[in-house]
């Protein structure tokens, strides 16, 4: 040891977390070059050239993310690692699915890129599902098993990408069985999503050997699932009091993971990223311990990173000092590969321009910057990113007569199948709506709330329905962030409301507007693929508040209004959607008619 050139860096004064045992302990850490050269008893003789004092805080493992989509923050990748690292988040698996969806494999390629530069590890998952359903929506792209075949093969993937069409997976569908098929012969990740699949759909779906979930489940679907061996990945939506108990009460255990999934900037600025959701468990009853063992270890493990997770000689210097209680997971200084990337909630680095990721899962970390030898801290976010994907929403001029819902039916009082929403979750179920027609158009202005999907990409598709489950006042919301096609979505109570939101989307070329009567009260331009922004964080924030605070103002009561909204076109997600080409029974996995029964 004494041999050796001197260490870059000491820690000193603070408590080491064992993510191993739970204990905390007086220790100093040594860091050489990205790694911990040594955890030590304090005031072991040991020359450093610099100096940390953690004096009051914790010394813990850099938060690793096992599932999440950058795009869901509206952010590129470069804007996304700063903004995040600040909350400790050193590590993501990103599966960039909105993205491929809208721009194909291109647009995944720019996505490995534009984060290669930046001090946070970002690792990479090829969507499994682009289109999310074949045959039922129309994106922007279409990847074949081949395609995602010579995707897994880049550098920085690791995964294949949840894999959301598990109704066709369970079905013996040709196309998943060959895309689950590939990544299974490249010895990849595969990440899954099947909500409350249980029994022998369940068996089936494990079988293909995806083998995680991080979607919504009832109780005794999470611990069937878990004591099948299912990686559970619990983000806030799942961490309910009766889900911890269930979990903690079970004679071991199970390993499992916290995860974002969806996270807008504007919650990643008020309230935090993985530092919230861990804050969030704790809450639901889960030991701090615990949940600091889902936030570093259970991940690493999970994405066979096995140089982090733990503060011990030997693994990667991703670290992250914590003020007061571990409970309170508030993070003061953050450390990635040894160098100090973040201070008070802010990042304190320099962007150094992309750099090729390495090729075996155990060195895809050396891709971004390491080293502990310049401990200078760099103030200044990231710079937002010139980006490309630009012009992507190819629709024409949005005009009231553009809302008129025209139908093939007789005069005279009808009734339509409709969608149902709830303030809670994404879960959408099929209602009834009687309304008349006339002169083969349905009078719905003044009778109910009214959603249409356009495609955006230069075909003719184009879907009304009802919807239900809100008590609107007069005023629409447009978006082209819409999971996963992300076609054209209009949500309003009148046509003129309508076409006034959808037109300030198009004309952003892509992003969110609220209207509030006939008039934009909110727009939050995402001109990147229509579903990110190469603003800085803190605009991209304001905007995202604003819309927020504007549907909140119109009436859409939910616990996350942006998601709410952006998934009644997810059509792998119970139980009715709407993509450009119908309504869709998930379930069923097969389109439905606006007709229900006629009164």
């Amino acid at each position: 040891m004494t041999s050796q050139r001197p260490h870059d860096l000491r820690i000193s004064g603070g408590q080491v977390v064992s993510s191993f045992t739970g204990e905390s302990f007086a220790a100093d850490v040594l860091v050489r070059d990205d790694m911990i050269s040594g955890v030590l008893p304090p005031g072991t003789p040991a020359e450093a050239r610099a100096h940390l004092d953690a004096s009051g805080m914790l010394v813990a493992p850099g938060f690793v993310d096992a599932h999440m989509h950058i795009e869901s923050s509206f952010l590129t990748p470069q804007t996304f690692a700063a903004l995040t690292l600040a909350r400790g988040t050193t590590t993501v698996l990103a599966d960039p699915h909105e993205i491929v969806n809208v721009a194909g494999a291109e647009a995944m390629r720019w996505m490995i890129e534009a984060g290669a530069g930046t001090p946070q590890t970002q690792l990479w998952g090829v969507p499994s599902c682009v289109p999310a359903v074949e045959g039922l929506e129309d994106a922007g792209a279409s990847l074949s098993a081949a395609d995602i075949d010579e995707m897994l093969s880049w550098p920085g993937v690791i995964a294949l990408g949840e894999v959301m069409d598990y109704r066709a997976v369970v079905g013996g569908d040709r196309r998943m069985r060959d895309v689950v098929g590939v990544a299974r012969e490249r010895g990849m990740i595969l990440d899954g999503h099947c909500p409350n699949l249980s029994g022998a759909d369940l068996s089936a779906y494990l079988a293909t050997g995806v083998d995680s979930d991080h979607t919504k489940n009832r109780t005794e679907v999470v611990l069937e699932k878990a004591r099948l061996g299912m990686l559970m990945m619990l983000q806030e939506k799942c961490l309910l009091p009766e889900v911890a108990e269930a979990l903690l009460a079970l004679p071991t255990l199970p390993p499992f993971c916290l995860v974002t999934d969806d996270l807008a900037a504007d919650h990643i600025l008020a309230h935090g990223h993985l530092d919230h959701i861990a804050r969030v468990a704790v809450r639901a009853g889960f030991p701090a311990e615990v949940v600091l063992r889902a936030l570093t270890w259970n991940p690493a493990q999970r994405l066979r990173l096995y140089d982090r997770g733990v503060v011990a000689p030997g693994k990667r210097a991703d670290l992250v000092l914590l003020r007061d209680e571990l409970a309170a997971f508030d993070p003061a200084v953050v450390l990635s590969g040894g160098r100090v990337v973040a201070r008070d909630g802010a990042a304190v680095y320099e962007e150094t321009g992309p750099v090729a990721g390495p090729a075996d899962a155990g060195d895809r970390a050396a891709h971004h910057n390491g080293g502990a030898a310049d401990h200078a801290d760099h103030h200044g976010d990231a710079a937002p990113l010139t980006a490309p994907l630009t012009g992507t929403v190819d629709v024409e001029p949005q005009h009231p007569d553009g809302f008129r819902w025209r139908v093939e039916l007789p005069d005279g009082t009808h009734r339509f199948r409709a969608m149902r929403v709830n303030s809670r979750d994404t879960y959408t179920e099929e209602a009834e709506v009687e309304l008349p027609v006339r002169g083969g158009e349905v009078d719905w202005e003044g009778r109910v709330t009214l959603v249409r999907v356009r495609n955006r990409y230069g075909r003719a598709g184009t879907v009304f329905a009802p919807l239900l489950g809100r008590t609107l006042s007069a005023g629409a919301v447009a978006t082209t962030y819409a999971h996963d096609s992300h076609n054209l979505v209009t949500i309003g109570t009148s046509r003129a409301a309508m076409a006034a939101a959808a037109d300030a989307v198009v004309a952003d070329g892509g992003g969110v507007a609220v209207a509030h009567g006939a008039q934009v009260a909110a727009r939050l331009p995402l001109p990147v693929g229509g579903v990110m922004s190469p603003a800085a964080a803190p605009e991209i924030a304001r905007r995202s508040e604003e819309v927020r605070t504007a549907l909140t103002a119109w009436g859409w009561d939910h616990l996350n209004p942006f998601m709410s909204v952006s998934t009644l076109t997810l059509a792998v997600s119970p139980s009715l959607k709407i993509t450009d080409r119908s309504l869709v029974d998930v379930v069923r996995r097969e389109p439905v008619g606006a007709l229900a029964t006629e009164g």
